[in-house]
């Protein structure tokens, strides 16, 4: 039998809106979630991860803001308007969206401080998980316009953005091909 930890790195999965239900995700969970982002390892003790928790009317400012750089800034020959409805339905679909913020310091090379901070999402996909709570980490590249909508500084970087719900997700096992077909021994 594994241990907890071992157990839920197994077990976690990602889960997508379409599986959330309208139950709230009270604020301490999201506390415990975010302390647990905080416990990631991180070199020189940077700590370069930083968040935007959207709830409740943030999610709709959210969703307004994604649709919005959506429609200014895709060309028009792929521009759809189902395409920018369903960027605001995904923020909205949420329970919780966090923006993952990398806080670049200059005193490491910034691979460094973008592993760390992706650490420290999966302490959130982890912490998550054992909370049921599901979710997942969406890049679309409309996050590289956030910048001024999360007020952030020159030195920071959006890198993406963890939608949270309680969920109704069957478990399901993982599909990963064995280990044994990615490790190369040296004794």
């Amino acid at each position: 039998m594994k241990n907890e930890i071992l157990k839920t790195i197994h077990e976690r999965r990602t889960v997508n809106q379409n599986s959330f239900t309208d139950e709230d995700i009270k604020k301490d969970d999201i506390l415990t979630i975010l302390e647990a982002a905080n416990a990631a390892p991180t070199h020189k003790r940077t700590q370069p991860w930083r968040f935007v928790v959207f709830r409740k009317e943030g999610l709709e400012r959210l969703g307004a803001e994604l649709s919005r750089i959506y429609r200014t800034t895709t060309a028009t020959d792929k521009y759809t308007e189902v395409a920018e409805q369903n960027m605001a339905k995904k923020a909205t679909m949420s329970n919780v969206a966090i923006a993952i913020v990398v806080n670049y310091t200059g005193e490491l090379p910034e691979w460094e401080e973008l592993a760390a901070t992706a650490c420290a999402v999966q302490n959130i996909w982890l912490a998550a998980h054992s909370l049921n709570i599901g979710g997942y980490w969406a890049s679309p590249g409309l996050i590289n316009h956030l910048g001024p909508f999360l007020n952030l500084e020159e030195n920071q970087k959006c890198v993406g953005l963890f939608y949270m719900g309680h969920h109704n997700a069957e478990s399901r096992e993982p599909v990963r091909s064995p280990i044994a077909e990615k490790v190369r021994w040296e004794e």
